[in-house]
């Protein structure tokens, strides 16, 4: 009689408390979720041509300042400069990175960028895949 009642008990336990714990903890780490938001960054930089951002790109992961960067080949911009509007095709990359680190990859694009005034904007992640965020965070170290 007793050892029924254990049982019972402890698979009652289990389906009601542990295993609902557990479910609950796995989907928070494989969600999607603003777990960390603000803390990642995804900045856009355009560049005049896909070989210019290669070489940008490279340095920014080099250099530990992004983890990752895409290369969109081709947009076009429209822009106003020295009172004459222009429309230039260009590439964008988009770069993710620590928030606390977008000052100093300005700095870096700033240095290497063949434009007078380059475009270095960004905006925070709000929300996005927690391993990925996490991977974000091992490859980019926190500013010192």
């Amino acid at each position: 009689m007793l050892s029924s009642v254990n049982r019972k008990y402890l698979f009652t336990f289990y389906f009601s408390i542990i295993r609902p714990c557990f479910i609950l903890a796995q989907s928070n780490m494989t969600s999607s979720g603003s777990v960390d938001a603000d803390k990642f960054s995804v900045a856009y930089v355009t560049v005049p041509s896909k070989d210019v951002g290669k070489s940008i790109a490279l340095g920014l992961v080099k250099n530990k300042l992004a983890a990752c960067v895409n290369i969109v080949p081709e947009v076009t911009s429209i822009y106003e400069w020295e009172d004459e509007i222009n429309e230039d095709t260009e590439a964008l990359l988009m770069i993710k990175t620590r928030t606390s680190q977008v000052d100093q990859l300005t700095e870096y694009v700033r240095s290497v960028h063949p434009y007078e005034v380059c475009e270095v904007i960004s905006l925070p992640i709000k929300n996005g895949n927690p391993p990925y965020l996490k991977w974000i965070g091992d490859m980019v170290p926190e500013k010192s």
